[in-house]
């Protein structure tokens, strides 16, 4: 054990590197005596001794009522320069939900971790963040945040109706603080040992096998039992967690987003789209949505190529029916599910018909060979 510490382990922490034994070298030890052996050997020094008195603010009694949301730039892997780690947390039990590791914070990091969480969880009371400008509009440095202006994360919990909370000073935010000296001491060294070298490889690791474990050792049991979380049955996070924004719809029908022009096809809404105010969602994976009222328009991906549009190929249905009868207009303007119907009701007439007028014929054969 001592020789484990001195060759691979030599900058871990005790507890961490009892747990590293027990779970890679098969050792049976207790943290004790794992512990007293260290010391005995000089090989850690004694911790030194914290006030007895200390004073925390009380947890939140259900998950799901607050959750800590903060981001800390550090070399987290060896080898590659310092990224921000945003990590989003349950005050009720320090459970870890999110852990996302990107070149550097902002709102589409906030809505990549947000929705991570509320997707599998749901939604949740409030969001207690700093006052980072991707969070809050500050009017005056140093004085407190608006209330009136929003940003794209103001604007989307608000519409969630999930509370956003700033703080206004680092010990307002002491378990996140605490949070990030555990994950900088250790989350380093497993990414380490673990072999990790690149981001995506590194926000998979994460996600399948560090927050499991880090939330077995660190995770507590809430006060109450129970959880505030609330089901989104329709998935208005979906459509609320992107940028959003206003165009106006060019003479060509195309919108102009961040340097690329979004080409709308046709559609029945209108002949077309010249001068129309339209939405722009751009979610955080890079894909883009225009929107008119309620209708999606079309689906771009991040270049700007169209997808996925919602509205019907040019002249599939119009063509169609073109230069035909009033009566084919008509069925061609229905659902698929109402054209089924419709085919379901006439069948079924034209059967009746069909057997009225078999026991018509019959009963006049009958009558007739009876007068003869």
């Amino acid at each position: 054990m001592l020789g484990l510490f001195r060759d691979k382990y030599a900058d871990f922490t005790v507890k961490h590197f009892h747990e590293q034994l027990q779970k890679r070298h098969g050792y049976m030890l207790g943290y004790t005596v794992t512990k007293r052996a260290l010391h005995a050997a000089g090989l850690v020094r004694k911790a030194p001794k914290r006030s007895a008195h200390r004073k925390k603010r009380p947890r939140r009694p259900l998950r799901g009522m607050l959750l800590h949301q903060d981001g800390s730039r550090y070399a987290w892997i060896e080898g590659l320069p310092a990224m921000d780690l945003i990590v989003t947390m349950d005050d009720a039990t320090s459970e870890v939900y999110s852990m996302v590791l990107v070149e550097e914070e902002g709102t589409v990091s906030t809505f990549q971790a947000l929705r991570e969480v509320i997707g599998e969880h749901g939604l949740f009371c409030a969001l207690y963040t700093d006052r980072g400008s991707h969070y809050f509009l500050t009017p005056k440095a140093g004085e407190k945040v608006s209330k009136t202006q929003q940003t794209q994360v103001g604007r989307a919990l608000s519409h969630l109706g999930i509370e956003h909370i700033a703080a206004y000073s680092p010990q307002a935010r002491g378990r996140s603080e605490r949070l990030f000296g555990t994950l900088q001491d250790r989350l380093p060294k497993e990414l380490r040992l673990a072999g990790i070298t690149t981001l995506d490889a590194a926000n998979a690791w994460l996600k399948a096998h560090y927050i499991p474990g880090h939330n077995a050792v660190f995770a507590i049991r809430p006060e109450q039992e129970g959880t505030a979380f609330v089901a989104d049955r329709h998935e208005a996070w979906r459509e609320a967690l992107c940028v959003i924004e206003e165009r106006t719809v060019a003479n060509d029908n195309t919108v102009a987003w961040n340097g690329r022009r979004l080409q709308l096809p046709q559609s029945r809404l209108r002949p077309h789209f010249v001068k129309a105010v339209v939405r722009v969602h751009e979610y955080p994976d890079g894909t883009l949505s225009v929107f008119l009222g309620p209708h999606r328009l079309a689906m771009f991906s991040a270049n700007g190529q169209q997808i996925s549009p919602d509205a019907p190929q040019p002249g599939c249905v119009l063509g169609a029916v073109k230069d035909k009868p009033l009566r084919a207009r008509k069925r061609a303007s229905l659902t698929a599910p109402a054209r089924a119907a419709a085919k379901i009701v006439r069948v079924g007439a034209e059967k009746r018909a069909s057997s009225r007028t078999k026991k018509l014929t019959r009963k006049a054969k009958t009558d007739a060979t009876a007068v003869a």
